[in-house]
C-alpha cells in the first residue's frame, strides 16, 4: 500500500493563445537566470567590473545549448536515426522537447566563456572559479525540468518518496520510482554551497575551484546515474559498455581529470588579477 508519493505533472506545456509555455524550457531559464546571478555578485565581490559576467554568459549559453543537444543527438542517434528512429531527424533540432546533457553544455559553453575572456582580456581560471558555484545551484534548479517531462528517473523503490511515472512515459500502474532528478538537484544545491563556502575558506584560484565543481558533480552524477533505468526516449535504455552507461563512464574520466588539475596546481595559489591592464578596478561593494 503505497502511503506517500511524489506525483509527476500531468502535464508540461501550457498555451497562451497559440504561444505553447514548457514547463521544461522555463526550468532551464532560471536556472541560467539563477547562475549568472550568483556568477555575477561574486565576480563584483572580486573587484570585477560590473557587467562582466553578463557579457560573458551571452556566449557561453549559446555555445551550451548547442554543445547541450548536441551531445544528446550523438549519444541518442537512435531515436532520430536508424530503423528503430521514433522520431524524425529534423526533431534533432527541438531543444524545447528535452534532451540536453550538462557534458555537452559545459564543454562547449567552455569554448564560449574562452573566446569572451580572450576578447576581454580576462584570466580563464578567474572566470571559472567564479562561475562554478552558480552553475551548480543554475544546474539544480534546472533539473526540475526533468520532473515536468517524466524522465531521469531511477529504478523501482518502496520508499515514502517514490515518484509516480506515466505508462506513456515508460512507467507501470501502481510502481513508484527514484526521483533521479530530485536527488541530482539536491545534490547539486548542496554543491553549490559547498562551493561557496571552500572558496572563501581556501585559496583556490587558478580553475582549481572549478576543478572541485567538476570531481564534485560528477562523483554525485555517477551514483545518480547508476540509479536510472528511464528509457532513451521510448527506444530502449541507455548505451552500456562494461555494465556502466555512457554517461557514468564520462563522470569518471572528468573526475579524475578533474583531481589530476587540482593537485597539479597546488602550488599557484596567488588569485589573479580580475581586471585587465590599464583598467580602473571596479568599487568594492
Amino acid at each position: 500500500m503505497v502511503l506517500a508519493a511524489i506525483p509527476s505533472p500531468s502535464e508540461g506545456v501550457w498555451h497562451l493563445g497559440f504561444i505553447p509555455i514548457r514547463a521544461y524550457a522555463l526550468c532551464f531559464i532560471a536556472g541560467i537566470v539563477a547562475g549568472a546571478w550568483i556568477s555575477d555578485r561574486r565576480w563584483r565581490a572580486r573587484g570585477g567590473a560590473p557587467g562582466t559576467i553578463t557579457d560573458i554568459a551571452v556566449p557561453a549559453v549559446v555555445f551550451g545549448l548547442i554543445g547541450a543537444r548536441a551531445y544528446h543527438v550523438i549519444t541518442d542517434w537512435q531515436l532520430y536515426f536508424g530503423p528503430r528512429a521514433v522520431k524524425e531527424p529534423y526533431q534533432a533540432l527541438f531543444i524545447w522537447e528535452g534532451g540536453m546533457s550538462i557534458w555537452g553544455a559545459v564543454a562547449l559553453g567552455g569554448v564560449g566563456v574562452w573566446l569572451a575572456c580572450r576578447r576581454r582580456g580576462l584570466p580563464l581560471g578567474a572566470i571559472a572559479d567564479t562561475i562554478a558555484p552558480g552553475l551548480a545551484v543554475g544546474q539544480a534548479i534546472a533539473r526540475w525540468g526533468n520532473w515536468f517531462n517524466q524522465e531521469l528517473y531511477g529504478r523501482p523503490t518502496t520508499l515514502p518518496w517514490g515518484l509516480e511515472i506515466d505508462q506513456a512515459h515508460g512507467g507501470e500502474p501502481g510502481v513508484l520510482y527514484h526521483p533521479a532528478f530530485l536527488y541530482e538537484s539536491l545534490w547539486d544545491l548542496a554543491l553549490g554551497l559547498a562551493l561557496i563556502w571552500a572558496g572563501r575558506r581556501f585559496a583556490l584560484h587558478h580553475g582549481r575551484l572549478f576543478a572541485v565543481y567538476v570531481a564534485g558533480y560528477t562523483f554525485g552524477r555517477f551514483w545518480i546515474e547508476g540509479l536510472r533505468i528511464d528509457p532513451v526516449g521510448g527506444v530502449d535504455h541507455a548505451a552500456t559498455f562494461l555494465d556502466l552507461r555512457i554517461n557514468q563512464w564520462t563522470s569518471l574520466v572528468l573526475f579524475a581529470g578533474a583531481i589530476v588539475y587540482f593537485f597539479a596546481m597546488r602550488r599557484k595559489n596567488a588569485p589573479e588579477a580580475v581586471v585587465p591592464a590599464g583598467k580602473t578596478p571596479a568599487p568594492a561593494e
